[in-house]
């Protein structure tokens, strides 16, 4: 863009690279191209992307050359990952193999970025570096050095991962094929980390542990700012339940650390008597498994696999989100939730015990399997004797959405961060989530 037209509009010209940006799909390539699209309210952005994205890129209509850049990194990429798919040795599983992987082919990616915009950059043609994905902090960035040496801030993240496994799920944790993760903390070691940190100019934390494994001497250029957000048009309804038993869904992966077998054990006598109705949508290994627990109890659906946009149908019928999953980074599917109405019961752990705050659903503390089952199974029947209160929570849920997490809010965020770059960095980093 024009160095004149951005002093027209005042905004900042913000080079955004997001390897995985993608509006078809989910989870982190989802992430990465919300927020993008999202900066283009508040900043002039070119996204650079991986060409894997280029197709879905332009389907949603951004001029290649104009709007975005798709940079052809398969050479290394391709093969990589799929040695990282036979790793892995499941499908969906062994997440933390697929990063180590990711983590060889991705600064690839990083050169070839440079090599296409390095110019620009040292001529000053943006404002902003913003490297958005990937969101692991485990993958150090060469840009930064280098857009510190051309005089350019450089934005990391939101960056998240790594939430430890709780104690007494080690089977779950091998079952997950996570043996990488026993490991995991030495990325802490790895070189180009500490050069990373050193010359951002702000570091996105998209999580409270994420944010807790920077090193004091960078914690001054932090910022809280959970990753995912919501997108009004895909999720756009409000939850209407009918009248009588508690109807409660669950969402996500059907995979031990994701808890559907605590589920279906807490809710049982509530199911037998009548008092709850269950909606299960997902698919995953643990399917058989659920259905023979489900095969002597009355009101459960499984719904299987479905569309992204098509979820909101099947949830917006639910009084809330029975969630008790012990492992999530940032739980997007909690903020779906919250975004209609639906009130959200999860285990208080990571990402989701950090979206749920009093008054937005309920928690119960992380224990053991037995205990996180047992505790489930209380609140359930004390939400099952009142489904109809729990339309107040909605309200507030749906508030909280609107305040702090639609991808507009997201933006006007972000640029908070970007103006306290530019003007010096005065004081402390913006807070959002006080």
């Amino acid at each position: 863009m024009p160095p004149e037209r951005a002093a027209q509009t005042g905004k900042p010209r913000v080079l955004a690279i997001a390897e995985a940006a993608n509006p078809e799909w989910v989870s982190v390539p989802l992430v990465g191209w919300s927020l993008a699209q999202a900066l283009r309210e508040v900043a002039d952005v070119h996204l650079v992307t991986q060409i894997r994205n280029r197709d879905a890129v332009l389907r949603a209509g951004l001029v290649e050359g104009q709007g975005f850049t798709a940079i052809d990194s398969e050479a290394f990429a391709a093969p990589l990952w799929s040695l990282a798919e036979k790793l892995r040795m499941g499908e969906g599983k062994g997440w933390t193999m697929v990063q180590a992987i990711n983590a060889l082919s991705y600064p690839w990616f990083e050169r070839l970025v440079w090599k296409t915009f390095g110019a620009d950059i040292r001529a000053g043609t943006y404002d902003i570096v913003h490297r958005i994905t990937p969101l692991s902090p485990t993958i150090s960035s060469s840009l930064a050095g280098k857009c510190a040496k051309a005089g350019v801030p450089f934005v990391l993240g939101p960056l998240n991962g790594g939430v430890p496994w709780p104690a007494g799920f080690d089977a779950e944790r091998r079952r997950e094929k996570e043996w990488l993760s026993y490991l995991r903390s030495a990325y802490k070691l790895l070189p180009g980390r500490g050069a990373t940190l050193r010359h951002a100019s702000a570091i996105l934390a998209g999580s409270r542990h994420t944010a807790g494994e920077v090193p004091e001497r960078y914690q001054h250029k932090v910022v809280y700012l959970p990753e995912n957000g919501i997108d009004p048009a895909r999720f756009a309804r409000r939850a209407d339940p009918a009248p009588g038993a508690l109807r409660a869904c669950f969402v996500g992966r059907l995979v031990p650390y994701k808890g559907p077998d605590m589920l279906l054990e807490a809710a049982a006598d509530l199911l037998r008597s009548g008092q709850m109705t269950l909606d299960v949508i997902g698919d995953g290994p643990m399917m058989p498994q659920l259905q023979a627990m489900a095969a002597d109890l009355p009101g459960v659906t499984f719904h299987g696999w479905m569309a992204h946009r098509d979820v909101q149908q099947v949830m917006a019928q639910s009084h809330i989100l029975s969630f008790p999953s012990i492992r999530e980074f940032g739980g997007g599917v909690v903020l779906e939730a919250m975004a209609l109405g639906v009130t959200p019961l999860i285990v208080d752990y990571a990402g989701p015990g950090e979206l749920v705050q009093d008054g937005l659903g309920f928690k119960v503390p992380c224990g053991t399997r037995e205990e996180i089952v047992r505790r489930f199974r209380v609140e359930l029947q004390r939400l099952a004797a009142d489904p109809a209160a729990l339309a107040s929570t909605g309200v507030a849920t749906r508030q909280r959405i609107e305040s702090h997490f639609t991808w507009s809010r997201k933006a006007e965020q972000v640029r908070a961060v970007y103006d306290w770059i530019r003007s010096g960095q005065p004081g402390n980093p913006p807070a959002f989530f006080l």
